[in-house]
């Protein structure tokens, strides 16, 4: 299962992307809204061992890789949780190495992944759960067309204290008429 876009390709990640994983997600700063950030490689092979071998089984994530078309570079990734056993639901996240950022990857992406939750695998909605001081993925996802539904506080213990949580959502007949 890959997807093209424009400027990217999108692919299942491999225990090949290791170490160009381990470079952008073990950045403490960078990532510091993110649940998940590797120690040293061995964090990542086993991370990656838990991905299922076949994407949409219910109540587990699955992780595809983000590259650059024009060179294979791996530049980030998006997780898709699929949440619940009767599967009609799904979360997304990305996480992207900094260098790339601000150049509207992310956004392109996350379009040909929700296009493909919705029309492919029918799902019904998909949220994205993200806290409250990471600006720019509430940009991001507002830009796609979510919605915030709601803001749980100190609802999740993240890197050694409580965070606050805001839930952002699109149901499939939102995004038809976006297209």
């Amino acid at each position: 299962m890959d997807f093209t876009t424009e400027r990217l390709k999108l692919r299942p990640v491999h225990i090949d992307d290791k170490e160009s994983l381990f470079e952008y997600r073990s950045d403490s700063i960078a990532n510091m809204y993110q649940g998940w950030i590797p120690g040293n490689i061995k964090d990542v092979e086993d991370f990656i061992m838990k991905i299922p071998a076949e994407i949409n089984q219910p109540e587990t994530w699955f992780q595809l890789a983000i590259l650059l078309k024009e060179t294979d570079k791996l530049i980030g990734d998006i997780g898709i949780h699929f949440m619940d056993k009767a599967n009609m639901q799904a979360e997304i996240g990305c996480t992207l190495n900094k260098k790339y950022q601000s150049n509207g990857y992310a956004t392109e992406a996350l379009r040909k992944v929700i296009d493909y939750l919705f029309f492919d695998l029918n799902k019904h909605r998909i949220i994205a759960s993200i806290d409250p001081e990471n600006v720019n993925s509430i940009r991001l996802v507002e830009r796609l067309g979510f919605r915030k539904e709601a803001h749980f506080i100190e609802s999740l213990q993240l890197n050694g204290g409580w965070a606050d949580d805001l839930i952002y959502a699109i149901l499939k007949r939102e995004w038809k008429v976006r297209g």
